[in-house]
């Protein structure tokens, strides 16, 4: 999620959700003989931020607005609604777990949703936090989901079993360290997107607050600054994205995805390129398929109260 406050105007607008269309998979011969679409058309009135992908290639991503869950087809562009919208929810990121279900960040409602995959069925809800809070982001890796709270210096950790955890199980790691505090009150954006490190010991957090990328480690919270050769410092640092030693930082705000090339912990970072497109519109998140980048366009500038407003998941070369 970016920095500027005005795209909070979703949470008192309700966009009536249309039809999506069925999914329908191609014949093999067929879905062999026709490209994979490079942008996907979401229903209107869904405002993405999350995507996911796998397993499979099938996208899933969540709504701003409503908190509904869209799944789609990576070969045909077509795709469904597995959760419809809700009162008082929102989806922000989300990722699947090896038992077919999705945790899903649930935003200013401070919640985390464990979601089953195929039937859009809520199969736990975690209260994270009250008051001020936005759980942003997770990353799923080890037996364990880690989520940020971008109003708060925290993260949250959820167990992943083959069983729904009981609430108990949700634990908080305050951020220590370098990590420079957020200012309270729920104006600016600290902890955003996350990821594992290279050498999966340790956590990826990006910070709008601190236009900084920081490595934190689990068990203490302790927060040390990533040394970044070249690019441009993660002020709109959204989604993050580790594919081997490459990291993929989505900057919304500059309409574009920066590249780097990390050492095995993750201490350091070199630039290596910068991807941008004209379909880009405020990206949040990006997943990766088959040499193919997908980036979620959350469109913020957009009139969402509009139930016509319609966005966009895009995909670009790796």
């Amino acid at each position: 999620m970016p920095a500027p406050l005005p795209r909070r105007r979703f949470l008192a607008t309700a966009a009536a959700l249309t039809g999506a269309a069925a999914v329908g998979a191609l014949a093999p011969a067929a879905r062999a003989a026709q490209p994979w679409p490079d942008t996907i058309h979401l229903p209107a009135g869904f405002q993405p931020e999350g995507i996911a992908i796998g397993p499979g290639p099938v996208a899933y991503t969540g709504s701003l607005i409503d908190g509904s869950l869209y799944r789609a087809d990576l070969a045909t562009g077509r795709g469904r609604l597995v959760t419809p919208a809700a009162p008082d929810t929102m989806s922000v990121g989300l990722k699947t777990d090896p038992y077919g279900r999705l945790l899903v960040a649930g935003g200013a409602y401070g919640e985390i949703r464990l979601v089953h995959s195929a039937s859009g069925a809520v199969l736990g809800r975690y209260q994270a936090a009250t008051g001020t809070s936005f759980v942003n982001d997770v990353v799923v890796a080890d037996g364990e989901a880690w989520f940020t709270d971008s109003f708060n210096d925290v993260l949250y950790r959820l167990p992943v079993t083959a069983q729904a955890p009981p609430a108990a199980a949700l634990t908080a790691l305050p951020l220590g360290g370098d990590w420079q505090p957020t200012p309270p009150g729920g104006e600016y954006w600290g902890a955003n997107g996350l990821c594992r490190t290279p050498d999966g010991r340790a956590l990826l957090v990006v910070s709008g607050n601190a236009a900084t990328l920081y490595r934190v480690d689990p068990a203490s919270g302790h927060a040390t600054a990533v040394a970044l050769s070249g690019g441009t410092p993660p002020a709109n640092g959204d989604g993050l994205l580790l594919r081997g030693r490459t990291l993929y930082v989505v900057l919304n705000w500059q309409y574009a995805v920066e590249v780097y090339h990390l050492d095995e912990t993750g201490t350091a970072g070199t630039f290596v390129k910068r991807i941008e497109d004209p379909r880009f519109d405020e990206p949040t998140t990006a997943a990766a398929w088959g040499g193919r980048l997908y980036v979620a366009n959350a469109a913020f500038d957009s009139d969402w109260s509009n139930p016509a407003t319609a966005s966009t998941l895009v995909a670009v070369p790796l």
